[in-house]
């Protein structure tokens, strides 16, 4: 039988420095990764580890569940080999390198700049060994452990009870596999024995299955295969699976089993504060259960292969899983990096097939943020042809920036289509979402679409009761994603809509909004200590158990004209008490109630909303002036920020070739980097009130869009002639000249 020995001590060096211990998993940039700067450590760091004596006649294998980006092992001074990309299990057979006693494992690991996926993203690349290392014994018959770090066991079931079981044993010649299907409750419902082949696969159907249907019963079936020489068992693998079947439609959204399953969830990275990627099973359960209480039943494991362990509670849980592969933001030119997402998606098919909650591979993110190319397109539909190959039962998608044409080929890829739309933050007004989602589905009515992202930057420093966008309130992201629930529930043809961001993440080369090395679009805090009052609004929607929510409770202060009082609940009226007084009950409209103005006395105020079943109270202040330190300081700065991939060092300049202010705004804002280039030139425009600068980005949109403005340059609008100076475009033109043409 094969063991698992979990290996927790090393000693870890960066680059010239010396070894001192560490405890596995670990990542040397958790706090330089996630304080702003752009300038966490990026380079090789080595990690040394004893290894257990071998046991006689067994084969000995080290697996690495995670090392980012580029991992080389040695044993004994041996070289085993080399593995890229930074999410997936890998593992080396160290056999023939072991002693006898006194065993050493050397991994160098580098998150260096490279060709490996990836390079230029919204995130902090952690480097390390930031998963569970195991050192691994078996006989020399077993299930094959080079079978792309997987169990080399794979389940494919269908509702109907069809079932197929493919098996992958090595050195097996003369032995049997024993082959059982359990059920939940771990009752035998098919048990059968085979000659064991190098691929042995076995045929069935199971009666009258219980279904997997997602957050409402997400039954689940286990497979045993035993290898046996005579009545020896030499190796036993069991894995989990589960019995449904789905469909997108592109006119009526998704559906399990037969039955409309609409699908609403969140994004979630997999960092945490002052941990990195080195996370434990604790906070991936305590991740899955603040979701699962958020009342969502979908989440997008963005943008990587995600820890087995939360793929596991997923299916326990009953989440439908978008699982992707990091092609994302910049295409990499070459056939290295070709190759890598290649593998990448190989790795991710293999090891994560038999998740029932997995509905849908991702193929790619955003990829065409910096450049569109040809070799880019082949790549896409090379990779899309890949998981067709290797998993024909699940649909294929990728996640398009927003700004990619919705007549472009690139959308005709995949199965099915998700766009990232961030109208209202970073352009345009959260009212436009719901147009730009009708132009997509009037234009493609047979491709289903849904929606990737979507989100706003949510600082519970900053508060307003005249709140607008990029203002960085907390009141601002709660109307906002209040306003996208509303959007999608008139859209029920949206095949599934995913929040950005469940969790606030690293992101080192941020600076927005006072706070450095983050983006705080989650709906709660990095460190998981506080739900923020949009994840409220969320719960109020999809939550079944009696909630009722009172909003702004850290906007604690309350002058004459900031004393509404918005209540988010489930039920159908919520009444309202202030220090013990009734002060009414109103019907919710929208999962939403607000008391206009209410009566504060000065000095603190005990506010209560009752629903039946559930209430709140809150805290706050009657005072007679605005407090001032709610409000964020140097907003004009903060206006200014653009988009992540806006924040780049200077571009060379293309002269001729590169952009300028006096082409069409058409074909100047068409390119999302110029997009980006102009709005932070107009935010940048002191003499310029903030109001005005605002509502002239808000129109760039327009201008792009729009026939009546979209061919004329930007020096011809009125704001431009009457404000901006020849040196303003002298510095604009500048700007534009270090990106090159489309």
């Amino acid at each position: 039988m094969r063991t698992y020995k979990l290996l927790k001590d090393a000693m870890f060096a960066k680059m010239g420095e010396a070894f001192a211990p560490v405890t596995l998993p670990h990542t040397w940039n958790a706090q330089d990764g996630q304080d702003g700067g752009n300038d966490f450590w990026r380079g090789v760091g080595t990690y040394q580890l004893q290894l257990p004596d071998p046991t006689e006649g067994k084969r000995q294998y080290i697996e690495i569940r995670g090392a980012n980006h580029v991992a080389t092992v040695w044993c004994n001074g041996r070289e085993l080999g080399t593995h890229k990309g930074g999410f997936s299990t890998f593992r080396y057979e160290l056999t023939d390198a072991m002693k006898k006693t006194g065993n050493r494992l050397e991994v160098a690991v580098t998150n260096a700049e490279s060709n490996i996926y990836p390079q230029h993203a919204d995130f902090t690349f952690f480097g390390g060994l930031y998963r569970d290392v195991y050192f691994v014994e078996v006989e020399d018959t077993h299930f094959d452990l080079m079978k792309h770090g997987s169990d080399a066991v794979f389940v494919s079931a269908y509702s109907g009870g069809t079932t197929r079981v493919d098996m992958f044993p090595v050195n097996a010649q003369g032995c049997k596999i024993r082959l059982e299907l359990l059920d939940g409750e771990n009752n035998c419902v098919f048990d059968t024995l085979v000659e064991a082949l190098p691929h042995t696969y076995v045929n069935t159907v199971i009666a009258e299955p219980h279904l997997w249907h997602g957050v409402e019963d997400p039954y689940l079936y286990s497979a045993r295969a035993t290898l046996l020489r005579e009545e020896q068992v030499l190796d036993q693998i069991t894995v989990t699976y589960g019995y449904r079947s789905y469909r997108v439609d592109a006119g009526h959204g998704f559906f399990l089993n037969g039955k409309s399953f609409p699908l609403h969830g969140v994004c979630r990275h997999q960092d945490r504060q002052d941990k990195g990627w080195a996370i434990s099973r604790e906070d991936h359960l305590e991740d899955a259960t603040m979701i699962y209480e958020l009342g969502a039943n979908t989440i997008r494991l963005a943008h990587y292969q995600h820890d087995q362990y939360f793929y596991d509670l997923c299916d326990k849980m009953g989440f439908a899983v978008w699982a992707e592969i990091p092609y994302i933001s910049h295409h990499l030119p070459g056939k290295e990096a070709y190759d890598v997402t290649m593998s990448m998606m190989t790795e991710l098919i293999a090891q994560c097939y038999n998740h029932p909650s997995i509905i849908v591979w991702g193929i790619a993110n955003e990829i065409t943020i910096y450049n569109i190319c040809e070799e880019q397109y082949r790549n896409l539909c090379d990779l899309n042809a890949l998981v067709k190959r290797l998993d024909p039962s699940r649909p294929t998608t990728m996640a398009q920036l927003a700004r990619l044409p919705i007549t472009d080929q690139q959308i005709q890829i995949t199965d099915i289509q998700s766009y990232n739309y961030y109208h209202g933050w970073y352009v345009g007004t959260m009212q436009d979402n719901g147009p730009v989602l009708d132009a997509f589905h009037k234009m493609h009515p047979d491709r289903a679409l849904g929606v990737s992202e979507y989100g706003a930057e949510n600082i519970m420093l900053w508060h307003s009761a005249q709140p607008f966008n990029h203002d960085y309130t907390e009141e601002y992201a709660t109307i906002y994603h209040h306003e996208m629930l509303k959007v999608f529930e008139t859209r029920p043809w949206l095949w599934a809509t995913h929040v950005w961001n469940m969790f606030d993440f690293a992101a080192d080369m941020r600076n927005e909004g006072g706070i450095k090395g983050r983006n705080n679009k989650g709906l709660v805090t990095m460190d998981r200590k506080i739900k923020k009052d949009a994840y409220y609004v969320y719960k109020a929607y999809w939550s079944k158990d009696p909630m009722v929510y009172i909003t702004s409770r850290r906007f604690r202060d309350r002058a004459p004209g900031e004393r509404d009082v918005r209540i988010y609940t489930n039920a159908p009226e919520v009444t309202l008490t202030i220090n013990g007084e009734n002060v009414g009950t109103l019907a919710a409209k929208d999962h939403m109630v607000i008391f206009p103005e209410v009566a504060l006395q000065a000095g603190e105020n005990t506010l209560t909303a009752t629903v039946a079943g559930a209430e709140d109270t809150i805290t706050l202040c009657g005072v007679a002036a605005h407090n001032t330190e709610y409000d964020l300081p140097d907003l004009a700065s903060a206006l200014q920020v653009g988009n992540w991939f806006s924040q780049q060092e200077e571009a060379e300049d293309y002269g001729d070739e590169g952009y300028n202010a006096e082409l069409p705004m058409g074909i100047l804002l068409a390119n999302p980097r110029c997009f980006e280039i102009v709005k932070g030139w107009i935010m940048a425009k002191q003499t310029l009130d903030i109001s005005t600068r605002f509502k002239f980005v808000s129109s760039l949109s327009q201008y792009r869009d729009n026939g009546n403005y979209n061919q004329k340059p930007i020096s011809s609008m009125k704001t431009t002639k009457e404000n901006y100076t020849r040196e303003d475009f002298d510095l604009l033109n500048k700007l534009l000249r270090g990106v090159k043409r489309m």
